[in-house]
């Protein structure tokens, strides 16, 4: 992806997401303006990731006047496709408020014709500028997708289905929990390059309109960063 933060804050595979100097920090709800580049979306989530990181949220845009300026429409200016675990909300993991993002979750980023539809619509329709696939440490649907794979037993129900789609992104250069990491990084990498071919998307990325960027979450230092 040509996107990113130039400078010494440039995005990088243990990098945070993107700069985030006080400067870039909303000073209230009413300040706030949506983000209307790539490069804009991706240094307000570095920012938000920056203030949940250091307790510092601002938990904005829950006022009733915002809450009230929705009804009649709504202007995200990130998709985020995440994992359905329930340590990694987006909108506190990068404080942000109603109206900011449109998040679409399914257990492990696997896509499918209604994950790919939501997708499109928050870029299509929406005009987002910026699709963020967000991995996270110790994701258990890739564990399980790994355990699965090395054991031979098919997972109960539709769970299989996930695990299916996560096999082919696993990393058998690796043992054990290294294996399990490793896979983490790869899906998120697959997912990422998945979306930025779909031929719409694509479009879009060519024009400078739309990055689709890949990112994962530290359960322990609740850091997002890039990954390459």
């Amino acid at each position: 992806m040509r996107y990113g933060l130039t400078g010494a804050a440039a995005l990088g595979t243990t990098a945070a997401l993107g700069a985030a100097s006080a400067s870039a920090t909303p000073t209230s709800p009413t300040s706030r303006h949506r983000p209307g580049t790539p490069e804009e979306a991706l240094r307000e989530l570095s920012a938000g990731n920056r203030r949940w990181r250091t307790f510092r949220q601002r938990h904005p845009d829950e006022s009733p006047a915002v809450r009230q300026s929705l009804t009649s429409g709504q202007h995200p200016f990130a998709v985020v496709l995440g994992c359905i675990d329930s340590r990694v909300p987006p909108e506190l993991v990068f404080d942000q408020g109603l109206g900011d993002l449109m998040t679409v979750r399914s257990a492990g980023e696997v896509l499918d014709e209604a994950v790919l539809g939501s997708v499109a619509y928050g870029v299509l329709e929406l005009d987002i500028p910026l699709v963020l696939v967000l991995g996270h440490q110790s994701c258990g649907a890739v564990k399980a997708a790994v355990a699965a794979d090395e054991s031979g037993e098919r997972l109960p129900a539709h769970i299989q289905y996930i695990a299916d789609r996560i096999a082919p992104n696993i990393d058998r250069t690796k043992e054990g929990d290294a294996r399990v990491d490793s896979t983490i990084d790869a899906n998120v990498r697959a997912v990422r390059v998945a979306l930025a071919a779909e031929p719409d998307l694509a479009a879009k990325v060519a024009a400078g309109e739309l990055a689709v960027v890949g990112a994962r979450y530290e359960l322990t230092s609740q850091l997002v960063h890039r990954l390459a």
